[in-house]
Order: C-alpha cells, then structure tokens, then sequence
C-alpha cells in the first residue's frame, strides 16, 4: 500500500501520533458517562468492564451491551456529554504543537465518530476538523430515527471482538518502506488499546491507569 492512500501522510510528517480518546484526551470516558447516567448504571457498567478483563465477554459485546440500556435520542446523548466531558488540560496547547511541527494526530477509538467530533470542535474550536477519526458510527435503527427514544445504535467498524481493531488502521503505516515510514507514536488507556500500542514505535500510557511505566504527559509537549 503506498503512502498516497495513507491520509496522515499527506504531509509527509516524521511522526504520527495516533491515540485514544475516552479517557486519554479526555479526562473522562464518554461511554461510560452515557451508560451511568442515562443507561443501566455504574455498577452493572463495571461488572461487564470486569468481564471484559476477565476474558468471559468481548468487548464489542459488553459495549453493546452497555449501549443498548441507553435510550435517550441521540442529540441528548450528545449535549449531556458536551456539558460534562472535558479535555485534559494540556491537550490543546499539544494539538496547536502538533500543527505547527507536522505531526498529525489521527484518533483511533471504540467510541461513535460523531460523539467524538461534536467533542474535540466544542472543547478545542473548529481547527479540530483537522484531526482524522477512525471510530464506529451511529446509525438509525430500522423504521426509527436517532432523535427517537431508543432510535439509535452503534455500527461497528469492523467484526473483531473490539469493534475496531485500532491496529488495522495502524498497520500500512508501519510497513511502509524504510526511508518513507514516520516514527509512529500511540497514547492509550484501555483494553482496546492493546493491539494499536504492538504496530507502533513507542507507547504512552495514560498515568494512573498502570499499563505501561511511560504516561501520557501533553504539558511535555512543547
């Protein structure tokens, strides 16, 4: 695969930094905020998490499970979450490096693009259209709209047991050929980061969540 259809190496940066975002780039998880506050609860949320690390359930599984408790239309999801998701504090200041140096930064997530969208252009202005998402969507659910109680649902991206193997997106950048290849970088904090983290040169982990001695750190930045 050559570069051309590799979309953050339309710049031709020496290095792409790809990341999470629920819990990363944000200082709280969106889908976890969602389910405990208009779907089944905290408790049943972090039996199904703990099930997950446990290996008795996929996550793609839990995560539908914990979506289809969710029934509020979807424009509600979205301004709950606009009212109570922030950023972490120095990712802003890090996002205007990363333009100014050329270095993409592409969001890799198990999360729904448009949740994603609406936040990164609420928290950090309309310049966070430049950031490419790769995610699941949303979409109706037959004869029901997304602004209907119990309207919508998640499309995943891709039939894995995560939804989205984020290493899928990772991998043609890492075989691109010596001399053309970036140095790749992933910022993660969860179960779902696991695969990307192995395609990629060095591996930031979010600090407190225990997955790897180096921690996110965006005030480093500059």
């Amino acid at each position: 695969m050559g570069s051309t259809s590799l979309p953050a190496m339309k710049t031709n940066p020496k290095f792409i930094f790809f990341t999470d975002f629920d819990g990363t780039i944000t200082l709280k998880d969106s889908n976890d905020y969602l389910t405990d506050n208009l779907g089944y609860g905290y408790e049943k949320r972090r039996a199904g998490n703990v099930a997950t690390l446990e290996n008795r359930i996929t996550f793609r599984d839990s995560f539908q499970e914990m979506l289809d408790t969710v029934h509020a239309p979807f424009s509600q999801c979205i301004s709950l979450l606009l009212e109570n998701i922030a950023l972490d504090p120095f990712f802003k200041a890090f996002f205007t490096w990363s333009l100014s140096a050329n270095v993409p930064v592409v969001v890799l997530s198990s999360g729904m693009t448009p949740i994603i969208r609406a936040l990164l252009v609420h928290l950090i202005g309309p310049e966070a259209e430049a950031i490419q998402i790769v995610s699941n969507e949303v979409v109706d659910k037959p004869g029901m709209n997304r602004e209907q109680e119990n309207g919508w649902d998640i499309q995943f991206h891709d039939d894995s047991g995560f939804g989205h193997d984020k290493s899928l997106t990772i991998r043609p950048y890492a075989q691109l050929p010596e001399g053309e290849r970036p140095v790749l970088f992933y910022a993660g904090d969860g179960v779902s980061d696991f695969s990307a983290a192995k395609e990629t040169d060095l591996l930031f982990a979010k600090k407190g969540h225990g997955k790897s001695p180096a921690a996110v750190d965006f005030q480093g930045s500059g």
